[in-house]
């Protein structure tokens, strides 16, 4: 499968769908992009079964605004709807099959019960009970 291209418009749709998403967030004048695409591509191939993405920081700005992206490429990866991994710059062949791997293998039920438990932990402790 080639890779799709997300806009505002799908991106929600996209990522809401479950599965694995990987997202390369790019812009045609970038060098360390247009180095890092081949990559992507052959491994976007290499494994259908997962949504391999790209976001044109140039046409979408305000997509681009909204996840803080300050660095291109930026490579992001989601997983049921839950952001797991976001980091600048290009990566080897080697590292993106790596990370391809250690997505699949993620258990997302520990992973969900890691955020709540997190999310607890800074809502901190409920009231004092009165008495």
């Amino acid at each position: 499968m080639a890779t799709l291209a997300l806009t505002k418009d799908n991106f929600k749709d996209a990522i809401e769908k479950g599965g694995i998403v990987f997202i390369d967030w790019w812009a045609e004048w970038c060098g360390p992009c247009k180095a890092f695409a081949p990559v992507y591509e052959r491994v976007a191939e290499e494994n259908p079964d997962i949504t391999f993405a790209k976001i044109d920081t140039d046409k979408e700005q305000e997509l681009a605004a909204a996840f803080g992206i300050r660095s291109i490429p930026t490579l992001m990866i989601f997983r049921d709807g839950i952001p797991l991994f976001a980091q600048p710059g290009a990566l080897l062949q080697e590292a993106l099959e790596e990370l391809v791997q250690k997505v699949k293998a993620l258990d997302m039920d520990e992973v969900r019960r890691s955020i709540a438990e997190q999310q607890t932990a800074q809502q901190g402790p409920g009231p004092e009970p009165s008495t």
